[in-house]
């Protein structure tokens, strides 16, 4: 049975297995407390029936109060780096963070939390990975490629 993330462009990401190997291991040196970050590359949007692309995730201090069981994106090093990225003429695809101890879904504090509809959300353990698409609404799972 073919799901129908195998044929929706907006349902998959693009992960080049580098940046992957760079998400896992951020994952886990920074354990236990959750690491964080921007995704840059080519958001599909530009180009209908393609999915979004990840060239570079860019590590971002967590600044939250318990950053062993919450993430919170320095806003200052944030806005640094999507302005480097649009000078760059690239785009944010997204934003990553751990889950160092448990399960790669989104936690209902990250529901709370989730501001970029339409934007990706990847969230990475050192063993696994999954990606999410927020709507504004709900966060729906991406199929995630790795060339």
């Amino acid at each position: 049975m073919t799901s129908s993330n195998d044929r929706d462009p907006e349902a998959t990401l693009v992960l080049p297995t580098p940046v992957r190997e760079t998400l896992h291991e951020r994952a886990t040196d920074g354990a236990p407390e959750e690491v964080c970050g921007v995704l840059v590359g080519r958001r599909g949007a530009h180009e209908p029936f393609r999915p979004d692309r990840v060239q570079e995730a860019i590590p971002v201090p967590n600044v939250a109060a318990s950053p062993r069981t919450r993430y919170e994106l320095d806003p200052a090093e944030t806005l640094s780096v999507v302005e480097g990225a649009e000078a760059a003429g690239d785009d944010v695809v997204g934003f990553y963070h751990s889950h160092p101890r448990g399960p790669i879904e989104p936690s209902p504090t990250d529901r709370e939390r989730a501001t970029w509809t339409g934007y990706v959300y990847t969230i990475v353990s050192p063993d696994d990975l999954a990606a999410y698409r927020w709507t504004g609404d709900e966060f729906r799972r991406l199929r995630v490629e790795t060339p």
